[in-house]
This record gives structure tokens, C-alpha cells and sequence, in this order.
């Protein structure tokens, strides 16, 4: 199965094709000009991997949470991709990826607290599980919330973890949570949405172009902010 994946919720940008197991990805981190980067990203995948976009199985994108303009970027591009080459989409949450790269690089965590700057003085956060095979399992919902708003499930015990640069940005999160470990420069990548994706899509749990829609969590998303 071939699953190629783009990202442009938040400043990093990319593209990554997963292809029986074997990945190759390209990324950028930039504040704007996602526009301009992320067609050429996914134009350089598919050019080392040697194949065209309709050698596909499936487009993965990620849906949000993240920057208004660059979470509909990201959901317009996999429709306009998958409509032309008439491919399945799989829609990935942004803080899922970000839990995933926690996981991959701390095999000691059984769970991990992402939260991503919402700016507005708030966060998207979310809590997740580490599946029976390796993958981030979201827990409850995903949230934008006040910083002082973030806990942690009553069922949780040891090896939490927390990730995303929300805990940067407000570096009591750290500070009042029962966190083993902190990743606080971690973004999502097309990569990790990629092997989310990989899963979902050999379940069929995939959905047609027009269905592609971003989530924002925010009901406002229009309003003036720093997004």
C-alpha cells in the first residue's frame, strides 16, 4: 500500500509517501508560504519514489487542529489531489501526529498529553494511548482551552508524557502536570500522519474527496488572531 501524506497546519510544512513500510519525506518550517511549498513537497516525494499520483492508494492529509488558513490549506490541497486523481482520503488529526512522534521517540510512554499554541492564550490539546500496535489512540476529545483547563484522564497511571509547543508557550503546563518527560519543539508531521493513515486505511476507513473537511475545534475561527 502506498500512502502518500501532507501537512500545513502550523509552521512545519510537508509531504511524505509511505510505501510498504519504507518512507520518504520532505519538510520545511516556515511562518507563511505554505502555499507556494507544499505542491513542490509533495511533487518531490512522488519524483524520488519514482512514481505518479495516481500510483496512490490513498491521500492522508492533516485535518487539524491548527492555524485557520493552514488547515483549510491543507484540507483543500487533498481534495484538489484527490479529486484528480480520484484516490481516497484519509483525514488525520494534527495532535495525533504530534502524540505519535512522542511515542516514537520515547518507547517508555504509555501516554501522551499534546498540546499545540491555539494562540489567543489557549491551547488544542488532547490526550492519547498508545495502541496495541504502536499507534496514538486518541482518549476522551480533543479540546481549545485555557492552559489552566488541561487535564489529565483519571485512568492514567505512570509513563505520561507531554508534547507540542504548547508547552513552550506556557511552560506551567509542565509545571502542574505529573509529566515524565516534555517535547516541547515537536510539531506534526506529514510523516506521522502518513503511519496513522497506513492503519486506517487498511480498515477502510477512508473517505471520499468532498468529505475532506478541516476541524478547526474553534467555533470563531474567523476572528482577527495571530493564526
Amino acid at each position: 500500500m502506498r500512502i502518500l501524506a501532507l501537512d500545513t497546519a502550523t509552521p512545519a510544512c510537508s509531504a511524505a509517501l509511505l510505501c510498504d513500510g519504507a518512507i520518504i519525506s520532505r519538510e520545511i518550517e516556515t511562518e507563511r508560504g505554505h502555499a507556494e511549498q507544499i505542491l513542490a513537497l509533495v511533487d518531490a516525494v512522488l519524483i524520488e519514489a519514482g512514481i505518479e499520483l495516481r500510483a496512490v492508494d490513498a491521500l492522508a492529509f492533516g485535518r487539524g487542529p491548527g492555524a485557520f488558513t493552514g488547515v483549510r490549506l491543507a484540507a483543500s490541497v487533498a481534495q484538489g489531489l484527490a479529486f484528480g486523481a480520484e484516490l481516497p482520503v484519509v483525514p488525520v488529526s494534527d495532535l495525533a501526529a504530534v502524540a505519535q512522534r512522542a511515542f516514537e521517540l520515547n518507547d517508555g510512554l504509555r501516554h501522551v498529553l499534546v498540546c499545540n499554541d491555539a494562540r489567543m492564550q489557549e491551547v488544542y490539546w488532547g490526550c492519547f494511548d498508545r495502541g496495541a500496535n504502536g499507534l496514538a489512540v486518541l482518549n476522551g476529545a480533543e479540546h481549545v482551552s485555557g492552559p489552566a483547563a488541561v487535564a489529565l484522564p483519571v485512568t492514567w497511571g505512570g509513563g505520561v508524557g507531554g508534547a507540542g509547543r504548547g508547552f513552550r508557550v506556557y511552560p506551567e503546563l509542565s509545571r502542574g502536570l505529573p509529566l515524565s518527560a516534555v517535547f516541547d519543539a515537536l510539531l506534526p508531521r506529514a510523516l506521522e500522519i502518513a503511519r496513522l493513515a497506513w492503519s486506517e486505511a487498511l480498515r477502510g476507513r477512508t473517505c471520499a474527496a468532498e468529505l475532506a473537511i478541516p476541524v478547526y475545534l474553534r467555533d470563531d475561527v474567523t476572528r482577527t488572531s495571530r493564526n
